[in-house]
């Protein structure tokens, strides 16, 4: 898209503003029943704006003086559709526990990205308590229902619905049973805490429980989510970056990072995945290398050999969110994965060939490989 945009006298922004995804294209989906549907939401406009408006602030760190610095900039652009190509679904299942607490079950599994926290929170806000009011269990086949899988980002948009779906199912069952032991209107009712406000009454779940194990009421429901339509993320990175002519060093001087993934659920694991994204990026882009032999053996398959991106090395990035709410997603969330991740290193590449004039089609991007190119040109 640069070489486009240099041969067409255009900038990298403007070129991927006109050949870029819109909000009136239709995605064709694998699904007969949902071809042909529109985004839930479309916030790559505002990350590519958050990501300009920050790179021609003046922030980040200055060139290194010296006339065999050089300086560039890149930019890419990411669209994810969360979940395979093929059918994906999940289950979740919510009860009222004696102690008027809740327990959740979800067939998914925790990765490390904090899914059982968001679970949690969307089951609290729909059944207006604390996170800390639900206890969760995941990803045990014999306690909770089945799963597809936790992977192609769907531990929000497919497992989250279907807890959103759970949650909002016992709801509507602890205030249909509310309202006729208590004799008042369903509207006028609403949980709210460890109670259930019934008209001008406020009666303690543990209570309502109680009530229902008397007549045999057990207060669990099961619900299901499909992938379908699929929900639609982007993310768009920037970099700044300086080269050395003679060393081939590269020196990151700005990292910014936008992305669109609807309502943030819990805003700060929201930006520790993206800071962790852009990490890994980074590690792909320039550190990064898989060593061979004659035979084809790989010779540094351990760490102690193979080199990642020690926390001196990420740089610190901004990180900006689009403003939207999805309609396909749980609360109007979208997945946070893995879309984050495909940005970076072609952001990176492109700012090194504007800064160079040279185009670098393998990674990682070492100091040798920048030698061995700009010193053939010299």
């Amino acid at each position: 898209m640069d070489d486009l945009a240099k041969l067409l006298g255009m900038s990298p922004f403007e070129i991927r503003r006109i050949n870029k995804v819109r909000e009136t294209d239709r995605i064709e989906s694998i699904w007969k029943e949902a071809s042909d549907v529109m985004f839930g939401s479309y916030g790559i406009d505002q990350c590519l704006d958050l990501v300009e408006k920050a790179l021609k602030s003046g922030r980040g760190l200055p060139k290194p003086e010296g006339d065999d610095w050089l300086e560039g900039t890149g930019v890419a652009l990411a669209m994810l559709d969360s979940g395979p190509p093929t059918e994906h679904r999940s289950g979740a299942e919510m009860r009222l526990l004696a102690d008027g607490t809740y327990h959740l079950a979800v067939g998914s599994t925790e990765m490390g990205n904090g899914s059982t926290t968001s679970h949690c929170q969307l089951a609290a806000s729909v059944l207006g308590t604390r996170a800390g009011s639900i206890a969760i269990i995941n990803g045990d086949t014999d306690q909770t229902p089945y799963d597809t899988g936790t992977f192609a980002s769907t531990g929000t948009v497919v497992a989250g619905q279907a807890v959103e779906k759970a949650a909002l199912a016992l709801r509507d069952v602890l205030i249909d049973f509310a309202s006729r032991q208590f004799g008042c209107k369903p509207a006028d009712c609403r949980l709210q805490d460890d109670t259930i406000i019934c008209a001008n009454r406020k009666i303690p779940l543990a209570e309502l429980h109680a009530a229902g194990a008397k007549v045999g009421d057990r207060f669990v429901v099961r619900r299901k989510a499909y992938l379908s339509p699929r929900s639609v993320g982007f993310n768009v990175q920037g970099v700044r970056v300086a080269v050395h002519r003679v060393t081939g060093e590269i020196m990151t001087l700005q990292s910014v990072h936008a992305a669109d993934i609807g309502r943030l659920i819990n805003p700060m694991q929201c930006r520790g995945q993206l800071d962790g994204a852009i990490a890994m990026g980074f590690g792909w882009a320039l550190y990064e290398k898989m060593v061979y032999d004659a035979n084809g053996a790989m010779v540094n398959p351990a760490l102690r050999d193979y080199r990642i991106p020690a926390f001196a090395d990420v740089p610190r990035s901004e990180l900006y969110f689009a403003d939207t709410y999805d309609t396909v997603g749980p609360l109007g969330a979208k997945a946070q994965g893995e879309c984050a991740i495909n940005a970076v290193a072609p952001a990176i590449a492109n700012a090194v060939a504007d800064a160079t004039g040279v185009r670098f089609p393998d990674l990682p991007l070492t100091p040798d490989r920048i030698f061995d190119k700009l010193g053939s040109r010299s």
